[in-house]
């Protein structure tokens, strides 16, 4: 059954996928929610394509220059570094007694299907990433010319509300952790044979980081990138000792367009959220760096360990 929409007094999170087929309807259905927002004195935050913020700046005018604007496929083109960056939004501007509001683009041109995953995957951490009690509206766009079958089901499942430009119902598929836990406790894709496999302990480290610098040397990869390709690799390997595995297992393959380094042990992890809150001040983390300097970055945890997949794309 349909329902309206709560009044925003009465609100506290929430997250809502609007799915829109067209122009109009992508402006018709998020104009108005964000000349709401302007006009209560709320922060808006645009996280949207180049095309899309054409769209809305030409149908809000001058009322444009409030809202905050931000290139969705630059930003999320590795998706750990969304909740970042809406850790800082919401951080500065939303708070109780000081609602915001947010609305994106999770899906773009281009987008391959290894970051439309964890897109996904950032979409269910949402929800376990914002304090429940936070006045933050966040409505997620996407086009239905776009959506499959399997994607939709995703959507549902982390989404408690679901929009259309004629409805605004409760979505019975929402499944809150346990779906982001899903996600997260999943196997990476199986990759073919890789060109580089070996178990790091402490002792053989910096060995490891040779054969990592020079694998990504004849990459071809930008000599900046090598280094802090090296410099993730140590991080990491680091990390897995500390956390008790011992030893890692570096795995490289150099494809055409990219160099892609995975970093495994058998600790596991319930940190969903691992690499993507802002560092404590004096302390490294090595995911989080990883996510600053990867063009993509994929962990996931389940009973066979933990895995951090690398992805650095190569230069035209």
């Amino acid at each position: 059954m349909s329902t309206v929409a709560p009044l925003r007094a009465r609100q506290s999170y929430r997250h809502e996928a609007f799915l829109w087929q067209g122009r109009d309807a992508y402006v018709e259905g998020l104009v108005p929610f964000v000349l709401e927002g302007l006009d209560a004195g709320e922060a808006v935050l645009a996280l949207v394509t180049p095309e899309h913020a054409r769209w809305v700046r030409d149908e809000l005018g001058p009322r444009a220059a409030d809202v905050r604007f931000v290139d969705m496929p630059e930003l999320g083109h590795n998706p750990a570094r969304i909740l970042p960056a809406l850790e800082e939004f919401l951080d500065r501007w939303c708070g109780p007694g000081h609602p915001a509001r947010a609305f994106g683009d999770p899906m773009w041109p281009g987008q391959g299907p290894d970051q439309l995953g964890e897109m996904q995957l950032n979409e269910a951490l949402v929800n376990l990433a914002v304090d429940p009690d936070l006045p933050f509206w966040l409505i997620c766009a996407y086009d239905l010319e776009q959506v499959d079958e399997l994607l939709l089901s995703c959507v549902t499942s982390s989404h408690p509300v679901i929009a259309t430009p004629t409805s605004y119902t409760g979505s019975v598929g929402y499944r809150g952790r346990d779906h982001a836990h899903a996600l997260f406790s999943a196997d990476l894709p199986v990759l073919e044979p890789p060109d580089e496999d070996v178990w790091v302990d402490e002792r053989s480290l910096d060995l490891a980081a040779e054969q990592v610098t020079l694998r990504a040397t004849e990459s071809d990869l930008p000599s900046d990138r090598v280094v802090a390709l090296t410099d993730v690799v140590r991080g990491l390997v680091v990390a897995s000792v500390q956390r008790g595995a011992g030893e890692a297992r570096v795995r490289l393959w150099d494809e055409p367009e990219a160099l892609v380094c995975e970093v495994a042990d058998p600790m596991v992890t319930d940190d969903l959220l691992i690499g993507r809150r802002l560092p404590i001040e004096g302390r490294r983390d090595p995911v989080w760096f990883a996510n600053q300097v990867c063009d993509l970055v994929q962990v996931r945890s389940n009973q066979h360990g933990t895995s951090v997949r690398l992805r650095l794309q190569k230069e035209p």
